[in-house]
């Protein structure tokens, strides 16, 4: 048996007496001998688990799309200082506003939404399917031929459309038109008579 060395051991003081106020130095203890060191990793203590929380209700606008929709009372309705009405009065119009808001949404909602849902469902879904079927492989095969169908179209510009405008430009650049005041006159006397 092996003996454990003076440089070990370590001074503890065990008084109750409250003369040391952690003002003082403490006094670190060394790791223990390798000898009685433990040869696997002691697990740490785990840490409380903190009690559940209540669960927060899921956002339903998480983009904030209706931001603006958030109507209180006082956007609405409000009273000056000095002529004011009894207590019990302004407390019930305001509970009435807000269980007439509240439950007249609701019902509309429980009446409209789902139909509404429906239609806007089946709208994106007849919308998805147009661009996915239809509108991206037209678009793709007019890339494609447009190259063919531009040569052609400059060709049909060249030979039918530019020779003709060219000859209706020579024509007209011949046209003088000239108007004399004394003319312009004679021609607003003869529209007044």
């Amino acid at each position: 048996m092996m003996m454990v060395s003076d440089d070990c051991l370590v001074e503890c003081r065990i008084d109750d007496s409250d003369e040391d106020d952690g003002s003082g130095e403490q006094m670190r203890t060394p790791p223990p001998p390798p000898e009685f060191a433990s040869k696997g990793t002691t697990p740490s203590p785990k840490p409380p688990t903190p009690p559940a929380a209540p669960a927060l209700p899921v956002s339903r606008d998480p983009y904030g799309i209706n931001r603006h929709l958030q109507v209180d009372v006082s956007d609405v309705l409000a009273e000056p200082a000095a002529p004011r009405s009894i207590d019990q009065v302004w407390l019930y119009s305001v509970v009435g506003f807000e269980k007439t808001r509240v439950w007249t949404y609701r019902v509309l909602t429980l009446l409209l939404a789902v139909p509404f849902a429906f239609l806007c469902g089946l709208f994106l879904a007849v919308l998805a399917c147009l661009h996915v079927w239809f509108v991206v492989p037209f678009i793709q095969l007019s890339n494609t031929f447009l190259p063919c169908l531009r040569s052609i179209w400059i060709c049909s510009l060249n030979v039918f459309i530019s020779p003709l405008c060219s000859s209706v430009a020579l024509c007209c650049s011949q046209v003088a038109v000239s108007v004399s005041k004394q003319e312009w006159s004679a021609k607003k006397e003869r529209e007044i008579a």
